[in-house]
């Protein structure tokens, strides 16, 4: 081998070598032990105010703290949640898009709209339930019924001649008033709006709307004040703050003994690693007290699932439990 050629083999080999050292770089920095390395963005599926708004708001800033990297919402409201969730199920599978998804997007809204372009069973992984939030069953201040006794009686003597708003189509708060209105032999007009703290408290008190059923954490404060009717809340207990108002279930409405719950999920296809990292994150900050309080204050139980596993499999079961609801209801998207 002559002196060129014993030149141009060693520049190759040191060529190999620098090419090799720069793709182990590159690989390490795309490890999920370097995640995360960027801001992160929650998008939550309806408008500002409602009750997925409420508790993302809370955990995202801690979630910030605990990750060292800044978690953004961004509200992506409308089509009774399914705008947002496409958004986030087209995403890249990285770790750095994440959803808050909530009882209707993921187990109703299949059952309901069933042409929709995403799965959420089959997009999504999910990481872990977060909290559930009960509902409330409340009506314009004008509007004649003072007592759930007296709302069945009335709705039932009056039929078609009243409007019920719900923050979306494909919302919990729909298929509970659909559950109702079937249980007392009852029938109403459906108005749907984009967001229930926001929009459709802010259409009842107006009176839009003369009734509805919407999460705790929407109305609570509307409730507190006496600025709307308070009839019941749905779940197993009284709710602080809120002591004179008695449980559906209390008045012998057994379907109403839950509510709608909350759950973060990642696009299918994100790592195991990143998945882990933020599911280990929201148990440190779902386990702080003073989560806890605002949580608790704001209307809402902090609730955890015991691995990603368990909490796919929770979204599993709800997913029959809703389409069957949905099917007996005979509820039909707007």
């Amino acid at each position: 081998m002559n002196m060129k050629q014993m030149s141009l083999s060693m520049l190759l080999e040191k060529t190999s070598a620098c090419l090799l050292l720069l793709a182990l770089s590159f690989s390490a920095f795309a490890q999920p032990d370097n995640y995360p390395s960027r801001p992160i963005k929650m998008i939550i599926p309806f408008a500002p105010g409602g009750a997925s708004d409420f508790i993302g708001r809370i955990i995202s800033v801690k979630m910030s703290e605990v990750l060292g990297q800044q978690v953004i919402v961004d509200n992506r409201s409308g089509a009774a949640g399914n705008i947002g969730v496409e958004a986030a199920a087209k995403s890249a599978p990285d770790g750095y898009t994440i959803l808050l998804g909530n009882i209707g997007t993921l187990a109703i809204n299949p059952a309901l709209f069933p042409s929709l372009n995403i799965n959420p069973l089959r997009d999504f992984i999910p990481v872990t339930q977060v909290a559930d939030v009960p509902s409330a069953l409340v009506a314009n201040n004008d509007f004649p019924p003072n007592n759930v006794l007296q709302l069945a009686a009335y709705l039932k003597a009056n039929p078609d001649k009243f409007n019920f708003a719900t923050p979306g189509g494909g919302s919990a708060n729909r298929l509970e008033m659909e559950v109702f209105m079937k249980l007392v032999g009852a029938s109403m007009t459906h108005v749907p709006y984009k967001g229930g703290g926001g929009p459709a408290t802010i259409g009842l008190i107006g009176g839009e709307t003369q009734v509805m059923f919407n999460t705790l954490p929407s109305v609570k404060q509307f409730m507190i004040a006496n600025k709307i009717k308070s009839y019941a809340v749905t779940g197993q207990t009284r709710q602080p703050g809120l002591p004179n108002v008695p449980t559906m279930l209390e008045l012998g409405y057994p379907e109403y003994k839950s509510g709608s719950w909350q759950m973060v999920l990642v696009p299918t296809g994100t790592p195991q690693d990143v998945v882990m990292k933020l599911f280990n994150a929201l148990n440190k900050v779902l386990s702080m007290p003073e989560i806890n309080d605002r949580i608790v204050n704001g209307g809402a139980n902090i609730i955890l699932s015991k691995s990603p596993a368990d909490a796919k499999n929770f979204v599993v079961s709800e997913s029959k439990k809703w389409s069957v609801v949905v099917k007996e209801s005979g509820a039909v998207a707007d």
